[in-house]
């Protein structure tokens, strides 16, 4: 067994660790501490879709993949400040496969820190990180590392699972866009929202699903359509396809979500949407419904 902070001979030559889309089905903003950060309360599921983070014994740090040329390799880099979160007991080489769009609202960056922390675990069996160095990667890395739908509270540190959610598809578009997150806590209005209930449902089928969001929100959506009004153009795009159930912006956008029954009306609505947005990031993906 291995104790905490303890390094053992890797039992495996490579760990390929997948790094899956974060969607905030709900995101209310529910209070501001003192120290600036905000309280959320959200209710958090992963989507078949991400990134993947390779880590082999070795040096170097490589970004491949669609979005490779976005994003830079510099020491504020997530992926850089996960391995540094172990210190210099192990060397390791990792290679980052880039396929979601960069500061788009669906945790890329941050799943891409959750894999890279298990995938050192796993490779040299040195325990994870205190929670509290993890939480200092980012408000998205915990949830991102429990890698299951859950209630996201707190600054992201307050994790609740949740019943199992019904079987559903995503379809994902980002308009080509990002949005500074900054900018959209700036222009929200209420920090003071009510959070959710108390007890969330049981939901049995994806149109219950769909109907209890309805009476939800994503409060961050109104103040970033204001910073780039095409995210509300996303969300007609997505309404307006035969077979989706709710849209709705996740994180801080500007990637929005459509929620779907199957696979069949999701890959219909990816395909009418992309026929006439050639330019924007469209992927089907179905709700991932435990570990990733």
């Amino acid at each position: 067994m291995k104790r905490k902070g303890q390094s053992q001979l890797p039992s495996l030559a490579k760990v390929e660790v997948f790094a899956p889309a974060k969607i905030n089905l709900t995101l209310h903003v529910t209070g501001q501490r003192a120290d600036g950060y905000h309280l959320l309360d959200s209710l958090v599921a992963f989507a078949g879709v991400g990134d993947r983070v390779i880590v082999e014994p070795g040096e170097g740090f490589s970004i491949l993949g669609s979005f490779s040329n976005d994003l830079s390799v510099t020491d504020d880099n997530l992926v850089l400040r996960a391995r540094n979160l172990f210190g210099d007991r192990e060397r390791v080489k990792i290679e980052l496969h880039k396929s979601l769009p960069i500061a788009s609202g669906i945790g890329g960056g941050s799943a891409d820190a959750a894999a890279t922390l298990r995938a050192i675990s796993d490779l040299t069996g040195i325990a994870l990180p205190s929670n509290k160095a993890i939480l200092s990667l980012g408000a998205d890395v915990p949830v991102c590392l429990a890698g299951r739908s859950c209630r996201m509270r707190g600054i992201g540190e307050w994790l609740d699972p949740v019943a199992r959610l019904p079987e559903a598809w995503f379809v994902l578009v980002n308009p080509g866009l990002s949005v500074p997150t900054p900018a959209v806590f700036r222009a929200l209005e209420d920090r003071n929202g009510v959070p959710m209930p108390d007890e969330l449902p049981r939901w049995t089928s994806v149109n219950e699903l769909a109907e209890w969001l309805a009476g939800q929100r994503n409060d961050l959506q109104r103040p970033a359509i204001k910073i780039q009004p095409a995210i509300e153009t996303v969300l007609q795009a997505l309404q307006e396809t035969d077979g989706c159930l709710i849209s709705r912006m996740s994180g801080s956008g500007a990637t929005c979500f459509g929620l779907f029954a199957d696979a069949a009306q999701a890959n219909r609505a990816a395909a009418d949407i992309a026929k006439g947005r050639p330019d924007w990031w469209i992927a089907p993906a179905p709700i991932l419904s435990g570990a990733s």
